[in-house]
């Protein structure tokens, strides 16, 4: 591994890693550097998956929906070799195989207006008090203790019952236990690396998963109450054209566990960033109270440390990428991290930098027209999950080596697995 600075090492890239590699797998930058060096447009022979890596190649990608399937991108994946056993237990016992709302023009275009309705500025800033006291609610009794475990304690329990208090949903009865080990079964069916063992025992609480949420979208669709559920339930176009019983379906489950998932990563990874970073703590502290200068802190946490690293496409026929050239019904691997960590793009980009001018074109939550419905939503919640911390919190320390931390075994978001942190009472 060679080294550019002590901050940002770049792997010289052999020909033939994966990021199935563990040490990749908990450290993916510096191999990230080294495909946009080297091999951009890198063929990873462990996951049988082109992974592309600068910025410019992936807007590329994401833009041209002609050329790249989202849809089969990423039903192509979910579940892997496993499918077929995974739809059979689905079938018997979870209502059936609903996959995630992926979809390509034009069935896309429709339902993208649909769930809009869903997010508009109005309903996610009405969300805004309730979130604020779930926040305080969740943080006040950790104060005195002095330590969390962050992800747990914290961002899990923070999100799931946030996520909950939007949807409807009781969190008190179902816990953040069970939305955390619901969202770790879904997001499992994305990333090739379960196994037929673990792969069973994730169907389990899938079932167990779109068996509660079938309950919670048929009671809305009859009893529909001031949650997005029944939003989503009931939206409605001009020519009365409405959501399929099954798109709520999916698109309820989606928001619960991948809404709760990848939140909950970015919350860990803004603590991750501040606790091993006195200065970036420094500078949320000065912006905690300026609402505007908060956003563009949160924002660059955002780039930096962005919760989902890649998402998938198919190509539909030969085509060349960069100056690479990959066959008709490849599997193209995005790099929404990678794209965020170029230079070529954002100058120091491993430098949290407020004033950036291009500071919102980092690609976190996507680009193009499958870009995140739901963003808004995810953007107000860690705002105001990291202004209550901040104004609580003082002297964030992590509490372990930071060389030890490690995470999830997915490519689709990088998720720790444990984050201890210190810290005292807020004068």
């Amino acid at each position: 591994m060679n080294t550019t600075s002590e901050q940002c090492p770049v792997m010289k890239i052999q020909g033939g890693e994966t990021r199935l590699d563990p040490q990749i797998r908990n450290n993916p930058f510096p191999f990230y550097r080294g495909l946009r060096a080297e091999q951009p447009v890198h063929y990873d022979p462990g996951l049988d998956v082109w992974l592309v890596s600068r910025y410019d190649d992936l807007m590329q990608v994401v833009r041209d929906d002609e050329t790249f399937s989202v849809e089969q991108g990423y039903q192509d994946r979910w579940g892997g070799e496993h499918l077929a056993e995974l739809t059979e237990i689905l079938n018997r016992d979870g209502g059936g195989l609903i996959r995630d709302p992926m979809y390509d023009p034009p069935r896309h275009t429709r339902y993208r207006r649909l769930v809009e309705k869903a997010f508009t500025a109005h309903r996610v800033k009405t969300l805004e008090p309730r979130t604020q006291q779930i926040v305080i609610d969740i943080i006040e009794p950790l104060l005195d203790r002095g330590y969390a475990e962050a992800r747990t304690e914290i961002g899990v329990p923070m999100t799931a019952a946030i996520m909950c208090d939007q949807l409807g949903f009781d969190y008190e009865a179902l816990g953040a236990e069970t939305i955390g080990r619901w969202a770790n079964a879904v997001v499992a069916q994305m990333g090739r690396m379960q196994t037929r063992e673990q792969m069973i025992e994730n169907a389990k609480d899938i079932c167990d998963l779109q068996n509660y949420v079938i309950s919670q979208v048929e009671d809305r669709m009859v009893n529909p109450q001031e949650d997005m559920t029944s939003d989503l339930a009931h939206a409605t176009l001009e020519d009365g054209t409405r959501l399929t019983r099954e798109e709520v379906i999916a698109w309820v489950r989606a928001l619960l566990v991948g809404g709760n998932d990848t939140t909950t990563t970015a919350l860990t990874n803004l603590l991750l960033m501040i606790a091993t970073q006195p200065a970036l703590a420094d500078q949320l502290y000065a912006a905690a109270d300026d609402d505007r200068q908060l956003s563009r802190f949160v924002e660059e946490v955002l780039r930096i440390q962005p919760p989902t690293h890649g998402l998938f496409r198919v190509a539909r026929r030969e085509v060349k990428i960069g100056d690479t050239t990959v066959p008709a019904g490849a599997q193209i691997c995005v790099l929404f991290a990678s794209a965020n960590d170029d230079p070529a793009k954002f100058p120091c980009p491993r430098e949290l930098d407020t004033s950036r001018p291009n500071l919102a074109s980092h690609v976190t939550f996507g680009a193009g027209i499958h870009r995140c419905v739901a963003a808004s939503l995810a953007r107000m919640e860690v705002k105001v999950a990291a202004r209550e911390i901040i104004k609580r919190m003082d002297h964030i320390r992590l509490d372990m080596p930071v060389e030890d931390l490690t995470y999830l075994p997915t490519l689709g978001t990088q998720t720790l697995e444990r984050l201890p942190i210190t810290f005292t009472r807020r004068k």
